[in-house]
């Protein structure tokens, strides 16, 4: 089983010169149905909300983004309820610098940017493959083992928590739990 994660942003033309027989999947948001689920903004429903009780959110995105503390701004609660793929992002040009994400609906504690992938975003993303895609995550193997090379196409190339430089791609998520490595 060889799964690659590889930019969108390729053409269809490069990525099948580059991969010959490799079936390609987007991840993204844009992509169609069922692989549009793995999009982090796409709404799962009722993903718990770290550190935060029995509190839900729509979308890994919509948490992570309200979760964020920014200079000029605290946590953003709607965000959780999105449920658009649309309008979840927020950004230092509107609100400053990112201060960090808060631990939970309840807490002061704010968690560095990479302290805040490993204990909120990861564990987020990993409960969703567990309990909302199972059944996609199923038919990914099933593919994984019907041919020699599979694509995973995702905005982001990032498959190393560690690294603060690009965000953390959701594909090589997807790739490190199908290959039984997931980085926490």
């Amino acid at each position: 089983m060889n799964i690659i994660v590889k930019s969108r942003r390729n053409t269809t033309r490069t990525l099948e010169k580059n991969f010959p027989n490799a079936i390609i999947l987007d991840l993204t948001s844009k992509a169609d149905e069922p692989w549009i689920k793995f999009s982090p903004f796409y709404p799962l429903e009722e993903i718990p909300i770290p550190f935060s009780g029995d509190k839900t959110g729509a979308s890994v995105e919509g948490i992570w983004q309200g979760l964020k503390v920014f200079e000029t701004t605290g946590i953003d609660a709607k965000k959780f309820e999105n449920r658009t793929l649309k309008g979840l992002k927020r950004t230092i040009r509107k609100f400053g610098q990112v201060l960090g994400h808060q631990k939970g609906l309840d807490s002061t504690e704010l968690l560095s940017y990479i302290e805040a992938r490993k204990q909120i975003y990861a564990p987020m993303y990993l409960w969703v493959l567990k309990n909302k895609l199972q059944k996609e995550v199923e038919q990914l193997k099933q593919l994984a083992q019907q041919h020699d090379t599979i694509v995973l196409l995702d905005y982001e190339t990032n498959g190393d928590i560690n690294d603060p430089n690009k965000p953390l791609s959701h594909a090589f998520l997807v790739k490190h739990y199908i290959e039984g490595n997931f980085p926490i």
